[in-house]
């Protein structure tokens, strides 16, 4: 990871078609070629952008930025001025509630999603605290543009209001897990939940960071974790933990994964692995 987004972004395709392009000095904006062919897709990796129109990702694309994020940012802090809407392209983000000095992770957010898309419903002020928890990238725009584009262009607010629809749904679901399910349950379910938002197997995660967010003894997520190990179901090492068997992960946890898992699959904003753009 470098420590900034290059000025161009890998967003083309083979036939080099279409980019989000950001010039030094300037708004990154979607650049198109006279080749451009009817019904091509930029390699956008964020599925919220994947699926809205050439039309109307030209329109949005006018205004993002591309940052890079880096451990443990804070992109927005709870009962603040939202000021910034976040697309995530890669990466993971923990969406916290923090309170008398404790924190419960309410959801993580991945190239499946959006920070920040509390606004739409009218709020001006954050409800969770945002935190990086894996490196990666996003593309972000600020919130009056946001406002702007789509009042212009409906599909834009669609596409967010069927990811806010699915991510109120998660938030609600982990609290309810919290109080329901047991710890095997529960850590096998953040495990695979994670995973899918990355995309990925290996996760950046220690045991202090589980115990921390799921509310649990530190002493009780290594028994877990090391059960899991003896499975072949995951591999430990220092920081990391390997996913072997997604599939044997997912029958150790709880209903919350697939509830969850299938809120994100009804909304269009999600696109299965192997269709994705990227």
């Amino acid at each position: 990871m470098t420590d900034r987004v290059p000025p161009v972004l890998e967003a083309l395709d083979s036939s080099g078609d279409v980019a989000l392009k950001g010039v030094c000095g300037e708004q990154p904006m979607l650049h198109r070629r006279d080749s451009l062919r009817p019904n091509k897709r930029p390699l956008v990796k964020n599925a919220i952008l994947a699926r809205i129109s050439l039309e109307g990702l030209g329109a949005i694309g006018e205004c993002l930025e591309p940052i890079v994020l880096k451990e443990r940012m804070i992109l927005q802090e709870s009962k603040r001025n939202v000021e910034h809407v976040y697309f995530i392209e890669s990466g993971l983000v923990s969406l916290r509630v923090v309170a008398a000095g404790s924190m419960l992770e309410t959801a993580v957010i991945g190239y499946r999603g959006v920070v920040g898309a509390s606004f739409l419903w009218g709020g001006h002020l954050s409800t969770h605290q945002s935190v990086v928890l894996f490196p990666g990238s996003a593309h972000r725009i600020r919130v009056e543009e946001l406002r702007r584009l789509i009042k212009q262009r409906p599909e834009i607010r669609e596409h967010l209001l069927e990811y806010v629809q699915a991510l109120t749904f998660q938030c609600v679901q982990t609290g309810l897990c919290g109080v329901r399910h047991n710890r095997e349950q529960r850590l096998a379910s953040w495990l695979c939940l994670a995973s899918d938002a990355v995309d990925a197997g290996v996760l950046p995660v220690t045991h202090d960071y589980l115990s921390s967010v799921l509310g649990l003894r530190r002493a009780g997520v290594t028994q877990t974790l090391s059960r899991f190990e003896e499975q072949g179901l995951i591999r430990k090492m220092r920081g990391v933990l390997q996913i072997n068997e997604h599939k044997c992960l997912e029958q150790r946890a709880c209903c919350c994964y697939k509830l969850i898992s299938g809120a994100y699959a009804s909304s269009r904003s999600a696109i299965p692995a192997n269709e994705r753009l990227g």
